[in-house]
């Protein structure tokens, strides 16, 4: 137990009458295990799905089909956009240093808000693309276009059978899957209109399959852009409601009476982080409050990292609770 100033915590200032309890847990370092075994995975999806992209956008134009190039664009970025999910997991495992106290599990996060906007683009090329294919059919050599369409289905399978082992819940892990799995819809696409073209001659299913992609694409990024952004915009972790966890507290602790300033937010998908402030009637014993708060803390709500302070009189942060405010009986009416 230890008294001191920390700059992470949310809910005001301090004095030296108001106990501070910081707590760190292994689980951080365990986290790093899982994602060296997602980083291995991630570039070798990069590096797979970078080089058969030279080879389908060559026989995108030998074909002539939109489906191929519009997949191989898709490749382009979707290698890039591993390759940068590839170097978040490397930074991610960079120590925190005295200018970035949490470290750089956040440059995770933000890749993967990249390329959710990233996948925007891409769907927007695609249907810009396919109407203009639609209004202006081009031929398409449909022999050229299946062999293509059939490798790079091959090709994307296996990259979706390496991340499979990554981390789920990892955004990261997650934004690299749903690039994969754009790829993969592309390839299935491309082979269906070869086959159709094949079969009846019908060009303009090749542009038609394309728009189908893109729409497919265009949900998967919203979701990938809307979880990040809540991340990097420190909302509260999903699942979590902030209102509930003073009353959970009381509850559980006898010596706990009131529970505020309480915030949470997330480095990670993998590190939610709270901070609050309770206010306790047993000034004996305040590292035992102290550890059975955060161990509640820790088994109902999966926190691993917390700071609590606690408080035997006034909110250190300047405001009362409710009793505090209660009209004294002896003190005289305006």
């Amino acid at each position: 137990m230890h008294t001191h100033s920390h700059p992470h915590s949310r809910g005001g200032g301090h004095d030296q009458d108001h106990r501070h309890d910081h707590d760190h847990s292994p689980a951080h370092s365990h986290a790093h295990v899982g994602a060296g075994v997602s980083e291995r995975r991630v570039g070798l999806a990069a590096l797979l799905t970078g080089v058969f992209m030279l080879a389908e956008f060559a026989g995108g134009l030998i074909s002539g089909s939109l489906a191929l190039i519009a997949d191989a664009g898709h490749m382009l970025t979707d290698s890039a956009g591993l390759a940068l999910a590839w170097l978040g997991f490397r930074l991610a495992r960079r120590p925190a240093d005295w200018k970035r106290s949490y470290g750089y599990d956040r440059f995770g996060v933000l890749v993967a808000f990249a390329n959710g906007l990233l996948l925007f683009a891409i769907a927007g090329w695609i249907v810009i693309e396919a109407v203009h294919r639609i209004r202006d059919p081009q031929p398409v050599i449909g022999g050229v276009m299946l062999a293509i369409a059939l490798a790079g289905l091959l090709v994307n399978v296996l990259a979706f059978w390496l991340l499979q082992g990554g981390d789920h819940d990892n955004l990261n892990v997650r934004a690299a899957v749903l690039h994969v799995i754009g790829d993969l819809l592309g390839s299935v696409a491309a082979l269906v209109a070869a086959l159709i073209i094949l079969v009846t001659g019908w060009t303009p299913i090749d542009p038609i399959l394309s728009v189908l992609v893109a729409v497919l694409i265009l949900g998967s990024a919203w979701r990938i852009v809307r979880d990040s952004a809540h991340i990097l915009l420190e909302g509260t972790p999903s699942g979590l409601d902030p209102r509930q966890i003073g009353d959970s507290l009381k509850a559980a602790i006898p010596s706990v009476h009131d529970v505020h300033h309480v915030h949470v937010w997330s480095i990670s998908q993998e590190r939610p982080i709270i901070t609050l402030h309770a206010r306790v009637s047993d000034t004996s014993a305040p590292e035992t409050i102290s550890a059975a708060i955060k161990e509640h803390l820790r088994a109902e709500y999966g926190f691993d990292h917390a700071t609590v302070e606690l408080e035997f009189e006034r909110c250190a942060g300047g405001h009362a609770d409710h009793a505090d405010h209660a009209p004294s009986p002896a003190a005289p009416r305006p």
